[in-house]
């Protein structure tokens, strides 16, 4: 076809090879490896002060930092998600608080924010050629789809954007690690993940990526060592999501263990977005629960065995090639690389290229296929070493080229039910509500009222809920729970009748009591003298703000009940002084005082 990228063994990939061979550069990629969750423990690896905390719908601001007053902790919403950093004060033990937050109702989770590492192996020093795209159909793929008007977001250590291979298809980017716009490479893993991804194809030079017309968005969310923080990828997955892209190409392993991640990959994904994790090379099992959230990748030898290096479990969802896998370097030229952080972006450009092929596919659907299309290895169906096989582009592209997206009416609503608290129970302040919303395709979402007015609306199961019973009259209340599918049937729960019993404080309409105690003279002989006054209250002098004005300018302010002001008075012209102290309480009732002294 017109425009079609060469494939190997033309005069274009003979020109690439000759052009490697002199501009090789071997890439100084982080030799650090996920050792699983257990290891990171023992080594403490996660930040210091800090926390991630996902909160119920429904509890406010105000409510959450009053959670975390005692803790010393201030919180930080991510995007429009319910996700949050927990920023502790100085000598704050990060465990000792996460033990205490977990047991908070009104936290959906709590955990700490650890540190991850990229899922790179070294380079190989010696050349290798494009045999990966051949294994997955690539040539074939690319007579259907380049993946044009997709972008994949690259959360690693930056991209080199002035790349020959990579200049043309960079979008603006962001450094969620230091908040700012350099989205530099500045430690050589991104480059070589965005080029496998998206490098630019039949430019007659240099290697050619998954998806040569795919936009790539570079985000920074490493510190200087290439590690990162949940946090940190959590905070750049959103970022990505909210600006248009489509895919998450994310080459740091350990990710599925976090509830943080895979909220945020939840997020993208509700906006028709998927993300693509590494599963990590350190050779071994990770014991850690398959997740719908992301897509975890194995990595593979060109014999379509796994390399020994790939780490394997019941996560793993894909597998794609890992080993000696060329592309571009960080300083403009080209390398070998291994490992799964390279198997990512192959399954990622996949995705791109499935996508482009048919823009109305919902993600949903996408990934469905790229399941069912992928060349089943090891034992038939899904299995811990290849999860539902290696990547196969040139069949994932074909089947997304042809599907339709699904059209089968759904007409079976949801089932919902409020499972705490319980009906006929009494209640009182914050109240945690629990609800079970299930459907024979997908909860979309859940709404709770109380006496018919709308409280909050959780788009993410586990749906919990936050309602400040405070805000009704004591007595019994209604709660109905409302769920939605993505079809548009709607159920509603049976009514849960609770008896909300908070404490009635009656209004303080009593105001302070305010007292000037000096000066005692009524004129003025000396060059200055100490104004002074004394407040009480019937809720306390906490509460208290006192004001001093002379002759009607306020002079000076204080908290509590005492005030005291030196007042300079040998310049002070001849004539009557009127000295007024306001004493204001907190429900602000005030009172005054007043004393005239002449000079």
């Amino acid at each position: 076809m017109s425009g079609r990228p060469p494939r190997q063994g033309s005069n274009s990939v003979r020109t690439f090879r000759r052009l490697s061979q002199t501009a090789l550069v071997l890439a100084t990629l982080a030799a650090l490896s996920h050792t699983g969750i257990a290891a990171a423990q023992e080594s403490g690896e996660w930040a210091k002060g800090r926390l991630l905390v996902m909160t119920r719908a429904g509890l406010s601001a105000a409510d959450l930092d009053k959670a975390l007053k005692p803790h010393g902790g201030k919180a930080r919403r991510i995007g429009q998600s319910d996700l949050h950093v927990v920023e502790l004060s100085g000598n704050a033990s990060e465990t000792a608080v996460l033990a205490q937050l977990k047991h908070n109702p009104h936290l959906k989770f709590a955990e700490l924010d650890r540190r991850v590492a990229p899922a790179a192996a070294s380079n190989d020093p010696y050349f290798g050629s494009a045999w990966h795209l051949g294994k997955i159909g690539a040539a074939t793929a690319w007579d259907t789809s380049q993946g044009s008007s997709i972008t994949i977001a690259v959360l690693d250590t930056g991209v080199n954007g002035a790349h020959p291979d990579l200049a043309a298809k960079m979008v603006p980017g962001w450094n969620t690690f230091n908040n700012n716009a350099d989205t530099s490479d500045f430690q050589g893993h991104g480059t070589p993940v965005a080029g496998a991804a998206a490098a630019i194809t039949n430019n007659g030079v240099g290697v050619a990526g998954v998806a040569g017309q795919a936009k790539i968005m570079p985000l920074v969310i490493t510190d200087s060592t290439g590690a990162s923080f949940y946090s940190v990828i959590s905070q750049a997955i959103i970022w990505a999501a909210d600006r248009g892209a489509r895919v998450a190409s994310i080459s740091f392993s350990g990710l599925p263990f976090s509830s943080a991640v895979q909220n945020a990959a939840q997020y993208m994904k509700n906006k028709g977005g998927l993300v693509v994790v590494a599963a990590g090379n350190t050779g071994a099992v990770d014991n850690v629960a398959p997740t719908t959230t992301m897509i975890p990748v194995g990595s593979t030898e060109s014999n379509d065995t796994r390399t020994s290096t790939s780490t394997y479990g019941a996560f793993v969802a894909m597998s794609a090639p890992g080993t000696n896998i060329y592309s571009t370097a960080r300083s403009g030229g080209y390398g070998i690389y291994n490992g799964t952080s390279l198997a990512t972006p192959i399954v990622s450009g996949t995705i791109a290229l499935m996508m482009a092929a048919n823009p109305a596919l919902p993600a949903a659907d996408i990934e469905k296929l790229l399941y069912q299309t992928a060349v089943d290895l090891g034992t038939a169906g899904r299995d811990p070493y290849y999860g539902y096989g290696r990547v196969d582009a040139a069949a994932a592209v074909r089947a997304a080229a042809t599907a339709t997206p699904t059209t089968t009416v759904d007409a079976t609503p949801p089932q919902v039910a409020i499972s705490a608290p319980l009906g006929s129970s009494t209640v009182s302040g914050l109240v945690p509500v629990n609800v079970t919303a299930t459907d024979n395709v997908g909860v979309a979402k859940v709404e709770l009222r109380v006496n018919g007015t709308l409280v909050a609306t959780d788009t993410a199961s586990p749906f919990a809920f936050s309602w400040d019973s405070t805000k009704v009259s004591n007595g019994m209340a209604n709660l109905v729970a409302t769920a939605y599918d993505a079809a548009g049937n709607v159920a509603s729960s049976t009514t849960v009748a609770v008896n909300v019993a908070n404490t009635v404080v009656a209004a303080d309409t009593t105001p302070p009591v305010v007292t000037i105690l000096s000066p005692t003279l009524s004129s003025l002989t000396v060059a200055s003298l100490t104004v002074s006054a004394s407040a009480t209250d019937n809720m306390g002098s906490a509460g208290i703000t006192q004001s001093l004005y002379i002759n009607g300018s306020l002079t000076t302010t204080a908290t509590g009940g005492s005030l005291s002001y030196k007042w300079n008075t040998k310049n002070l012209r001849a004539g009557t002084y009127t000295l007024k102290v306001v004493a204001r309480d907190a429900a602000g009732n005030s009172s005054s005082a007043t004393k005239q002294v002449i000079k």
